[in-house]
């Protein structure tokens, strides 16, 4: 008897349980597309016809959710092209400090002022050579004019080279200036 009336309050407050509301977070979607489409859903402006408007429907939770709060910065106008939220705002530069190395060129064509190594200067029958590395342990040979991902090489003296690196700013300003590598660097200096 004792197994039958726990059976039957295991079932009633089961049922209890069915009925009450779903919390809030349960009924949205775990997936970034999903929450794009219903984000692009809500904020897309009704276009009334000629004919008498048919009332409006209820909104629904999506629309009730990305409902704008107060205090809060207005939406960008609704003609305009919307920004996907979850691309980064900083680094879609090709020729920035975002690029990633699967990205560029093989050869001294992808080499970066900032992650090259002098490794060493000879001075053979052309001029000055400078023996440089990249972070991945590879040797080149540079000579003056040689151009490279992001400037080229200017000088090579006895104790340095000077490179002329272009890049862009966060405004997408051209930026020119010139970068001098040591041989042998003072306390401060990279190699």
């Amino acid at each position: 008897m004792a197994t039958m009336r726990f059976r039957h309050c295991t079932l009633v407050i089961a049922g209890l349980l069915a009925m009450l509301p779903k919390p809030a977070m349960a009924q949205m979607p775990a997936k970034p597309n999903v929450v794009r489409a219903q984000v692009n859903q809500a904020a897309a402006p009704a276009r009334p016809t000629a004919a008498a408007a048919p009332a409006a429907p209820a909104p629904s939770v999506a629309a009730a959710q990305t409902a704008p709060k107060p205090g809060a910065p207005a939406a960008p106008a609704a003609g305009g092209p919307r920004r996907d939220p979850f691309s980064p705002l900083l680094g879609n530069s090709p020729t920035g400090s975002g690029t990633s190395a699967d990205r560029l060129p093989p050869g001294k064509a992808g080499l970066m002022v900032g992650t090259l190594r002098l490794d060493g200067l000879v001075r053979g029958p052309d001029g000055m050579i400078a023996v440089v590395s990249n972070p991945q342990k590879r040797v080149y040979f540079l000579k003056e004019g040689d151009r490279i991902f992001d400037g080229n090489v200017l000088r090579i003296t006895m104790e340095a080279v000077a490179f002329r690196q272009i890049g862009r700013d966060a405004f997408g300003n051209a930026q020119e200036h010139e970068v001098t590598r040591r041989l042998y660097p003072n306390s401060g200096e990279q190699r």
